[in-house]
């Protein structure tokens, strides 16, 4: 512990809040996909009672660690980032930005879908899943995931200054 408490001690507070929130955006990030990924390993047409339990609870993870996703970025835009100018005036932010926010969208559905499923498994039974509407569900997860998947390339050409004016 001694070799710890002196390593952040070094540290700046102005860095280690800095660290921390950017840590807080990438872990949620990954969080976000992992669930999507579990989700989208999950979805079939009548699952069991502990399958679609699991699923509604891995969407509940899902939807946290998005609203920290976009809590940590807002918070990095705004006073732990690069300053604000770095990233409004950066059209791939925008891009960022709007993927994030279709994917968000696209996720409702299964949202939804989810809470729908809730109901009748608090009541002990199995949610009707049809093979269309996994077949629907499966699709729009893959969405989802290349979406997620297109966001860290983005910030990535961001952090080397592409997109930004000249």
């Amino acid at each position: 512990m001694g070799v710890a408490h002196t390593l952040f001690a070094a540290i700046p507070p102005e860095v280690l809040s800095r660290a921390g929130v950017a840590y807080l955006h990438y872990v949620s990030f990954m969080v976000c996909f992992g669930a999507l990924v579990l989700e989208r390993r999950l979805i079939k047409a009548d699952p069991s009672k502990q399958e679609a339990t699991l699923m509604v609870i891995t969407d509940v993870v899902y939807g946290l660690a998005a609203l920290a996703v976009l809590g940590s970025g807002i918070l990095r835009v705004l006073y732990f980032g690069q300053g604000a100018e770095f990233y409004t005036e950066n059209p791939l932010f925008w891009w960022k930005v709007g993927v994030y926010l279709a994917v968000g969208g696209l996720s409702l559905y299964p949202t939804i879908t989810y809470i729908l499923w809730a109901l009748p498994l608090s009541k002990g039974e199995l949610p009707k899943v049809s093979e269309a509407l996994a077949t629907r569900l499966g699709w729009i997860l893959n969405i989802e995931l290349v979406g997620f998947a297109l966001i860290p390339l983005m910030a990535t050409l961001m952090s080397r200054g592409v997109g930004l004016p000249s």
